[in-house]
């Protein structure tokens, strides 16, 4: 092929995935690849980054050496810290062009188009984004050690956290708690030895687990999920404090958290009119632009 191609790309911690359009705007394929935070090593992003496109290529089709006609953006979590991203650009790339912005902006670009609104990702991090008026802002996504509230990774942080609780007895035990601490065979030495080597995927595996329990009636199922929820609606409120008049949610917590928002959040949430592969696909075309003569 001698026309461009156009990769989205959406790098979160725990998975990375990817769309191929042509300059036409047609969906050609897609693929995956594995964790692609940038505060990760920069040889493992780019590995996930290039195996989500080559099986994006094969969907479509095509061999693996028309990745040099393909422009690229990509929308990824860690973006924000600029070290990250240069630790990521000092690796050579095979792309004609490659674009990189935080998962917050590439989501709001599909979302909106641009325009006014803001975004809330609630996935293995979470982070707001977005304004009105060309002002935009965000909102918590500072990582789950310190922020990141609502995300897979502080709620599943935040069940070990209580787990310890329970074993030394300073909260009742439920059977969440039970079957959580049955992983590490009740022995909190292994509990501890698995933090020192966890990863923020690793964490936000527990979620489901969580949500499971809550939709039992599990008392600390419950607790979690409203704490969640509670700190998703911070981030909210924030947002439409900022002027945006309209709030979509992406992530996979996006869904299980929204009915445990109350009615200000519920009344402002719209559905996206592209998602954030579509997103990252308009940041390869803007960048692709202005490299031409």
């Amino acid at each position: 092929m001698n026309t461009p191609l156009f990769l989205g790309i959406d790098g979160g911690g725990t998975k990375c995935r990817a769309r191929l359009r042509d300059s036409a705007g047609n969906l050609l394929g897609e693929g995956a690849g594995g964790p692609s935070n940038l505060r990760l090593d920069p040889d493992l992003v780019w590995n996930s980054i290039l195996t989500a496109c080559r099986e994006a290529l094969g969907h479509a089709g095509l061999p693996e050496s028309e990745v040099r006609t393909v422009h690229a953006g990509m929308g990824a979590a860690g973006a924000g810290q600029k070290s990250a991203v240069e630790r990521l650009l000092s690796r050579p790339h095979p792309f004609a062009s490659f674009a990189i912005a935080t998962d917050a902006h590439t989501a709001w670009l599909g979302a909106f188009n641009g325009g006014d609104g803001a975004i809330l990702i609630l996935g293995t991090g979470s982070c707001g984004y977005g304004g009105a008026g060309g002002q935009c802002r965000y909102v918590g996504g500072w990582g789950f050690e310190i922020s990141d509230e609502g995300s897979g990774a502080a709620m599943g942080r935040e069940l070990l956290r209580r787990c310890v609780w329970a074993h030394d007895g300073r909260i009742p035990s439920t059977p969440l708690s039970g079957a959580l601490l049955a992983e590490f065979d009740n022995d909190l030495e292994v509990l501890v030895d698995w933090i020192g080597n966890a990863r923020p995927g690793d964490y936000a595996r527990y979620a489901p687990l969580v949500l499971e329990y809550a939709s039992r009636r599990d008392p600390l199922g419950i607790a979690l999920v409203e704490d969640s929820a509670a700190g998703a609606t911070r981030i909210a409120m924030r947002l439409l404090e900022l002027g945006a008049p309209a709030l979509c949610l992406f992530g996979g917590l996006a869904e299980p958290l929204r009915p445990w928002m109350p009615p200000p959040v519920q009344q402002a949430i719209v559905p996206p009119a592209a998602d954030a592969l579509d997103g990252a696909i308009l940041l390869g075309r803007s960048a692709a632009s202005r490299r031409q003569p």
